[in-house]
């Protein structure tokens, strides 16, 4: 495991001194990997504050060139960058804002030719995906893998955020079993939405990396900032779900044996 350098631990100084948080904290997250995928207003700036928050390493996975119609959220671009492969001009950025952290960018979409490789080497997984083929996907290697995925999304003014442990809360084949018809570009979009919406989403990664307070397990945090609405609701945990209900049935039978050996302590 790495150890904290002398510039690292005066620069997370402030969130070291965190209760509950201090230099093991910090550690975890210098050894961590974390995928983001869709490095757009939602994920690049998601990347922004797990870049200054210390993860060691960021996988960084968007295909596409920057639009000028972007430029109003994503907040890693510069107007120079515009028809160029935006993924690039990320890792610049964050580069540029923290260079302890490892970041590897890769102009492409999630598809099923990368995306096993893509999960196993993350430690998590943050879903910023723009369309639901690319989430599926994630989702059914992330149960495969076992690996933990902050799932998160926007439509106009709405927002919601979950985080997904295989075996142990609903998958998104649960949560949605029927894909809603959602076109990247046929609905508005305000940076401050995305960029809330953002910041949670990086603030879950960290929570599960560190154990820092509590993580959204079985829980769907539900955003209307046009009304700045907030609520917690549960999504439905299919048994017999054909992507996470195998996980989940034998992560059940393996709790149910081990009960009578915690009953008799």
């Amino acid at each position: 495991m790495q150890k904290l350098s002398p510039t690292e631990l005066e620069r997370y100084q402030r969130q070291i001194m965190l209760p509950g948080f201090g230099e093991e904290s910090q550690l975890r997250l210098k050894n961590s990997t974390v995928l983001v995928t869709g490095v757009g207003g939602l994920g690049g700036t998601a990347a922004l504050y797990l870049a200054v928050a210390g993860v060691g390493r960021l996988i960084l996975l968007r295909g596409g060139e920057l639009r000028l119609d972007d430029m109003n959220r994503q907040i890693l671009m510069t107007h120079d960058w515009v028809d160029k492969p935006r993924v690039f001009k990320a890792k610049e950025t964050l580069q540029a804002i923290n260079p302890d952290v490892q970041i590897d960018a890769i102009c492409e979409y999630v598809t099923p030719e990368n995306v096993d490789d893509l999960v196993r080497q993350a430690d998590v997984v943050l879903d910023c995906a723009h369309n639901f083929v690319e989430r599926d996907l994630l989702n059914a290697a992330c149960v495969y893998w076992g690996k933990p995925m902050v799932e998160a999304a926007m439509n106009d003014m709405e927002a919601y955020l979950t985080t997904i442990v295989p075996g142990l809360t609903p998958c998104l084949s649960c949560i949605f079993p029927e894909k809603p018809d959602w076109d990247k570009r046929g609905f508005g979009v305000l940076g401050a939405v995305s960029g809330t919406l953002a910041c949670l989403t990086a603030l879950e990664a960290i929570k599960l990396i560190t154990g820092l307070g509590t993580a959204l397990l079985s829980q769907m945090l539900t955003m209307d900032l046009s009304r700045a609405e907030f609520a917690k609701r549960r999504p439905y945990h299919d048994p017999n779900c054909p992507v996470c209900g195998e996980k989940s049935r034998r992560l059940n039978a393996v709790t149910q044996q081990e009960e009578p050996c915690f009953s008799g302590s």
